[in-house]
């Protein structure tokens, strides 16, 4: 017996029918190979002519279970895979997990140094994430000019990435308590300033291709809407949820703020119809907000380097200095000496990069507001140097659930509208 999901479409049926003609739903498959599916992702659409009536979505077959990877190994050496969840949003999920193991430590600093290098990190890698959405959904629905724009911007700053680690992409640049503050330069902080100034000639360059065009507003006005209740049942953040008006930006929520973007001034931007042209204009919108963002911290950083203590603490032999917030090692008084003529500093130095630290025993959820929504790590520690459970709140996750919701009723070429217009990355749905 089949047990298919779907109504079963039978050529036979049409001859035993009356002479009356009847629409007959029909299933097709679009995706995984489809270049509007973004990955993995098959979807098995539900058709009555070309109008989708159901929406199945399957998420692929990665299933790399790095979450139970992050349990087997150190703090440390679990950072680098949340480079790996949200491939377009690094430094965002990293900045998760960091504040997570701060938390445990409890060593959180809102005011240092090394919390604007992370917020100036965190809108560049917004930045990044915006201009592949807006870049891939424009060519998904046609138009090609913005694709060129947008990753020649990319390039300069995945090159920025590459002046404090080494990596263009998947960076590791942000510790516990730390960022690696000599790759920070004054000539990299007025490069990013310099590209501040020039980034919003490419973002006023898109928005005269795009936002008053007449086809991408046909193509985007009123396709995919859905409400406030929606939202809330189906757990949407980010600009998922501004988008039909649900104020909430962690950035701005003074219980929730984090890095130090509570003594910046900026604002968060809100949709009111819920539809596919509200989610494009909040990114656009938030770009800007980026540089306005970027340009704060970097005064600040500007004003403090020349002074920067942190910095004349920083050794190469404890370049995370998070034993000298917690100060429990009767020997780490001997690794700020610097020096690896000592025989017993060789031997703690190994120790200490082969065991990693010990983080007290606790349970703590952190979340940052990542370019796609709230993302959030869930951290139980164990009193050992490996956590005991490590659970990813990723939004793509959530997003990816509200497309068979809102694809109803909607035209088969408006699906890959949709897709476009929620930002998914599989790497962080099918984790």
């Amino acid at each position: 017996m089949n047990r298919s999901i779907f109504q079963i479409w039978n050529p036979h049926e049409q001859a035993l029918a009356n002479s009356n003609k009847k629409l007959k739903t029909m299933n097709v498959n679009l995706g995984p190979q489809h270049p509007a599916a973004h990955g993995v992702l098959r979807l098995i659409l539900q058709l009555n002519g070309e109008v989708v009536e159901r929406l199945d979505p399957h998420i692929g077959l990665l299933h790399r279970g790095s979450e139970k990877l992050i349990e087997d190994r150190t703090y440390l050496q679990s950072l680098p895979y949340f480079d790996r969840f949200d491939y377009v949003s690094m430094l965002a999920q990293e900045h998760a997990y960091c504040l997570s193991i701060e938390k445990l430590l409890q060593t959180t600093n809102y005011n240092s140094t090394f919390s604007y290098i992370r917020t100036i990190y965190d809108e560049i890698t917004r930045i990044m994430n915006h201009l592949l959405a807006v870049a891939c959904h424009a060519l998904d629905i046609g138009s090609m000019s913005s694709v060129f724009w947008a990753f020649e911007e990319r390039e300069k700053l995945m090159e920025f990435y590459e002046r404090v680690c080494g990596a263009r992409m998947h960076a590791a640049f942000y510790r516990p308590n730390s960022v690696n503050i000599n790759a920070i330069s004054n000539f990299l902080l007025e490069d990013i300033l310099e590209f501040c100034r020039n980034f919003t000639t490419t973002l006023n360059e898109m928005h005269n291709v795009l936002t008053y065009n007449k086809i991408w507003k046909q193509r985007l006005v009123n396709i995919g809407v859905y409400n406030y209740q929606t939202s809330v049942n189906y757990g949407l953040t980010g600009v998922m949820s501004r988008c039909v008006g649900i104020k909430r930006d962690l950035r701005l929520m003074k219980l929730e703020t984090y890095a130090s973007y509570y003594y910046l001034n900026f604002r968060s931007y809100l949709g009111q119809h819920g539809d596919s042209f509200d989610r494009f204009l909040i990114r656009m919108n938030e770009m800007c907000e980026s540089l306005n963002i970027i340009n704060q911290a970097i005064n600040k950083v500007l004003f403090k380097l020349p002074n920067n203590t942190y910095k004349n603490q920083n050794s190469n032999i404890l370049p995370h200095n998070v034993l000298n917030y917690l100060n429990k090692n009767s020997w780490n008084q001997h690794l700020n000496k610097n020096s690896y003529n000592s025989m017993e500093n060789l031997i703690h130095h190994f120790k200490y990069w082969s065991e990693g630290i010990k983080v007290p025993t606790g349970l703590t959820y952190q979340s940052v507001e990542s370019p796609k929504g709230e993302f959030g790590v869930l951290l139980m520690s164990d009193n050992s140097s490996n956590p005991y459970k490590c659970k990813v709140r990723s939004p793509a996750y959530h997003h990816l659930q509200i497309i068979p919701v809102v694809s109803k009723g909607h035209f088969l070429a408006d699906i890959a509208a949709l897709i476009g217009t929620v930002d998914i990355v599989f790497g962080e749905i099918d984790r």
